[in-house]
């Protein structure tokens, strides 16, 4: 099947302490936090690859259009989520078909080989939609990864909805996906925002389509490090100390 990745990309980055920057324009070691990820996913030869801007996203695309003239834009003009981010390319995938791998732009850090074992798990399961997932001492802030008794994957939680015994749970999304174009257009027409947040989550399209009986998998990656996001100036910290580390 043919791939086509989608890398979220529209949020601001309050956090990071420059209101005026988007947050995937916040440098690590010199590199815009979305050029170390479009850097990462040429080694996957997508056939379509699709960033969803929005806050300022004149300086994301002024970036990204002349080192990865490869890409495509979807424009999310109001911050209602990750659920109505990712609806945003549906008209651009319009004549796409195939698998969609959904990142975050805010993740520098995520592998090729990680993302390529991903990809081959979730085929060899013949599963519909699968979630990396990665295991953390410190899971707070995260999604939980809920599992039934047998250790089948079931929802995802996230942690403003979680009960108290949820939030135990150490393993959490990554906000890394990979499922079928039709399975996820299909599905986020059912999400709701009657949460905490009020916002379209794109984690209610995995129960959404275990429910309608789908095939949904949850796979752990290797190294939890690779799926951090950067929301603050500890963390891109944190960042550059593994990037060094990797690189020395």
């Amino acid at each position: 099947m043919s791939l086509a990745i989608v890398i979220l990309a529209a949020g601001k980055g309050k956090r990071m302490g420059n209101p005026d920057l988007p947050k995937v324009m916040v440098e690590l070691i010199g590199t815009p936090l979305i050029g170390h990820v479009l850097s990462t996913i040429s080694a996957l030869h997508a056939q379509r690859t699709i960033a969803i801007v929005g806050h300022h996203r004149e300086i994301v695309m002024n970036y990204v259009l002349p080192g990865f003239p490869f890409t495509e834009f979807a424009v999310q003009e109001e911050q209602l989520g990750t659920g109505h981010a990712v609806q945003q390319c549906e008209p651009v995938l319009e004549n796409f078909d195939g698998d969609v791998l959904i990142l975050c732009g805010d993740a520098p850090l995520i592998s090729a080989q990680t993302l390529s074992n991903f990809i081959l798990k979730h085929k060899d399961a013949k599963a519909d939609l699968s979630v990396l997932s990665g295991v953390t001492e410190q899971p707070k802030g995260y999604g939980r990864i809920v599992r039934d008794a047998d250790g089948n994957f079931s929802c995802i939680v996230e942690e403003k909805d979680a009960t108290d015994e949820q939030r135990l749970i150490d393993e959490i999304n990554s906000g890394i996906y990979i499922v079928g174009k039709q399975e996820l257009f299909n599905a986020l027409q059912d999400v709701q925002s009657n949460n905490a947040s009020q916002e379209y989550y794109l984690t209610d399209i995995v129960s959404i389509l275990g429910n309608q009986g789908k095939k949904i998998c949850a796979f752990k990656a290797p190294k939890f490090i690779e799926l951090v996001g950067i929301n603050t100036p500890t963390e891109l910290h944190a960042a550059e100390q593994y990037y060094s580390e990797l690189k020395a």
